[in-house]
């Protein structure tokens, strides 16, 4: 499996039998300034959405159009992409809920964070609940993107249930949970083998670095992959 951070909370993973961008928020995004957007879009079959704030949806309905990829999003999310962006290739789910594609499968887990839209005629559309999505890859790793998200305390079981070797985690503070914090929730709730930060150093008001969250890792530092937007990760 090739993991690649696209700055902010965007990543492109490749399975082998599939390419998945996650939050894909390429245009307007500093995090990603710099990068082949020709590059991060080549050969994707699927769009997954933790939720639908503008820095996380992005990009989402132009590449779908551009590559045929499918869309998977909580069904309120893309009720909204169908209706007002003109998605067609949806896979609605939930919280709790699985859907399975050649390759892998991805499960929606909880997030505590909001989730919404404002279209151009200045009407805010509620989006479901924000999450958090688990990857089960085919003869891969397990992967964890938290979404954004605050600590709480059923990290515990989205551990227990998918024993998730790869933590994606959001650390910027202000509109997530701060290095500290999200360091902690990594150290009490999971044994990820592979913890990357993001949704930070991408906008003036969230933190600039990943300093604090490696630092409060503490025993568990060493497992922090701390890398410029566009590093390639295997696994």
């Amino acid at each position: 499996m090739k993991l690649t951070w696209l700055g902010h909370a965007a990543f492109r993973i490749e399975t082998g039998k599939a390419t998945i961008l996650i939050d894909p928020f390429l245009t307007g995004n500093p995090g990603f300034a710099g990068l082949d957007r020709k590059d991060a879009v080549q050969g994707v079959t699927h769009i997954v959405l933790t939720h639908g704030h503008a820095d996380h949806v992005g990009d989402t309905a132009a590449i779908a159009k551009e590559t045929g990829a499918t869309v998977v999003a909580n069904a309120d999310l893309c009720g909204f992409l169908g209706k007002h962006r003109g998605v067609e290739k949806l896979d609605p789910t939930n919280t709790g809920g699985t859907v399975h594609h050649e390759g892998f499968s991805v499960t929606y887990v909880n997030a505590l964070h909001s989730s919404a839209d404002i279209t151009e005629d200045g009407v805010s559309h509620a989006l479901g609940n924000a999450n958090g999505c688990v990857f089960h890859i085919e003869g891969g790793p397990t992967l964890l993107h938290m979404g954004d998200t605050d600590i709480f305390s059923d990290m515990a079981l989205i551990n227990e249930l998918h024993r998730p070797e790869i933590g994606i985690v959001p650390i910027g503070d202000r509109f997530t949970m701060g290095g500290a914090v999200a360091a902690l929730a990594c150290r009490r709730y999971f044994d990820f083998k592979t913890i990357i930060p993001c949704h930070y150093g991408s906008f003036p008001i969230i933190d600039q670095t990943a300093d604090v969250f490696v630092d409060a890792l503490e025993s568990q530092a060493e497992r922090a992959k701390v890398a410029a937007a566009g590093t390639l990760h295997q696994f």
